[in-house]
């Protein structure tokens, strides 16, 4: 029996370990967590009855395997549930959480709605070009923006940049109004300054054009099912009590097979022997313990796994590893009687709320980056869905800056003083709670020492049982079915013992994929 140490109780270490226990017989499994949370950036927090989805994710793939793999977990529930009477029958939420009963472990139906909050006006997410679009845009300023993407039709640009892949898609004026000042917001960088890597992983086929031929072919009879980009999706699933809910399962069963989680103990040291990785060392209740292994899957953010190895890294590498960039993430979730926002669609909800699951706020006027809308997720996220609205306000920052360093309660007023700014909520309503998420290393950053990736990643696979998935085990913004794709491929590659590890770099790098965050 082979022992394997999984660094990080996230989508891609919970999937790993679940995969590995398959064969019980053969693999005996070890899960290092430094929180006290299961499920990474993917977890779901309980505050006061209320359930929050840290950065919001939709439960769609076009991997066939990661679908399959969901839907044993948690069964689909049939008929697609949106806010109707029988959400209005739902059990009040528990202050623990949902109720341990099968019945409760299934995913729903969602619809897939999400919009830019741009001058107190709503834009489509991705944009369209139908006549609402234009009437908010103005005539002029449609008229410019087809004319800027004629001319970039016409005129390409070098793809060396962010800014320059945007252009190349949606011209400068479109650029200039929803991508400039938001990716700035997201990433603390100018779109110039960041690598157009981003964008290919990120954006891959969505541009005007895309748009355009997706508009026509929703007119045509039988197009239900034809491919799409996933930004134009117009469904997804979600687990009851959000994604955390399905991560918590995950580690149950794996306890059920016999692996072993540890919470709060932190890898500070990887200890490296002819090239090989022979134990870690980790500090669990004021004790630093080691752990010895054949297997290492790391999940860690690859800066501090290359720092953990010490000075056994060439300086070269060392220094690149350093100088990866990461974004940090808070999430203020306020609860309120309404939101001062008419439901002008013809989608009906609950208490005719508007339909979003996230706000895009492309204002640069405020820092607010985004706005999720718990009801519209899952009315079970929310202990009273008739009579209140619980938000998640998403702010991106850097450990350690003001904002991040910023108590609770003076975050909070922050917050709303913003939400009354842009007019999302009147001075007269009632704010009931709140509460305060902080994420270190949210979002691996595609700037400095990146463009370097690629030697950094030469150097890890030399180690011949040593393991890397997930996004921050590869210092890249996967999405949650890609974290476990590299999980999938990594426990082939060791189930098949073959020794090639492009397999596992190379999810999420084809360009017919993408998911926009």
């Amino acid at each position: 029996m082979k022992k394997v140490v999984v660094i990080g109780a996230g989508p891609a270490g919970l999937t790993a370990a679940y995969e590995l226990l398959e064969r019980p017989d053969e693999y005996e499994v070890v899960i290092l967590e430094e929180s006290g949370s299961i499920g990474g950036i993917s977890r779901t927090v309980c505050h006061n009855g209320h359930r929050m989805d840290i950065g919001g994710h939709r439960f769609f793939s076009k991997d066939e395997r990661v679908v399959r793999w969901w839907n044993k977990m948690m069964p689909l529930q049939g008929a697609p549930s949106y806010d109707d009477k029988v959400l209005r029958r739902r059990k009040p939420l528990a202050a623990g959480g949902p109720d341990p009963e099968r019945e409760d472990r299934v995913m729903l139906v969602r619809r897939r709605v999400s919009r830019i909050y741009y001058r107190k006006r709503f834009f489509d997410y991705p944009i369209s070009m139908k006549m609402e679009t234009i009437k908010n845009m103005g005539l002029l300023t449609t008229l410019q923006a087809g004319v800027s993407y004629a001319k970039a039709a016409l005129l390409k640009r070098p793809e060396d940049s962010l800014e320059n892949f945007y252009i190349n898609r949606f011209g400068k004026k479109l650029y200039s109004m929803f991508f400039e000042g938001y990716t700035e917001k997201l990433w603390g960088r100018h779109p110039r300054e960041i690598s157009a890597d981003w964008g290919s992983q990120r954006v891959k086929g969505l541009s005007v054009l895309e748009v355009l031929r997706d508009m026509a072919a929703r007119m045509l009879p039988g197009q239900k099912k034809r491919k799409v980009e996933t930004s134009l999706i117009e469904e997804f699933t979600y687990p009851k009590f959000g994604p955390g809910q399905l991560w918590e399962t995950v580690a149950e069963e794996i306890k059920r097979r016999g692996g072993t989680i540890c919470m709060h103990s932190k890898v500070t040291g990887i200890q490296i022997q002819d090239q090989r990785i022979s134990s870690v060392t980790y500090e669990r209740d004021g004790e630093t313990r080691q752990l010895d292994g054949d297997l290492f899957l790391s999940s860690m953010p690859v800066k501090d796994l290359v720092e953990a190895m010490g000075d056994v890294v060439p300086e070269r590498q060392a220094l690149i590893a350093a100088g990866l960039p990461y974004r940090d993430f808070v999430t203020v979730g306020i609860l309120t009687d309404r939101l001062n926002l008419n439901n002008e669609t013809k989608m009906r909800t609950l208490n005719n709320l508007v339909p979003d699951c996230w706000i895009y706020v492309q204002d640069t006027g405020v820092k607010l980056g985004r706005i999720q809308i718990f009801n519209n997720w899952s009315p079970y996220l929310v202990r009273d869905p008739e009579h209140t609205v619980w938000i998640g306000l998403e702010y991106f920052c850097n450990e350690g800056d003001d904002f991040w360093n910023m108590g609770d309660r003076e975050r909070s007023r922050f917050a709303v003083g913003e939400l009354l700014k842009m007019g999302v909520i009147r001075r007269d309503q009632k704010i009931l709670d709140y509460h305060v998420e902080k994420v270190k290393k949210a979002y691996p950053a595609y700037f400095d020492t990146y463009a370097q990736m690629q030697e950094l990643v030469e150097y890890l696979d030399g180690f011949g049982n040593l393991y890397c998935i997930g996004r921050n085990g590869q210092h890249r913004y996967n999405n949650m079915d890609h974290s476990m794709a590299t999980a999938f491929e990594a426990v082939d590659n060791i189930v098949h013992n073959r020794t090639e590890k492009n397999n596992i770099w190379n999810v999420n790098t084809e360009k017919q994929y993408h998911e926009r965050a």
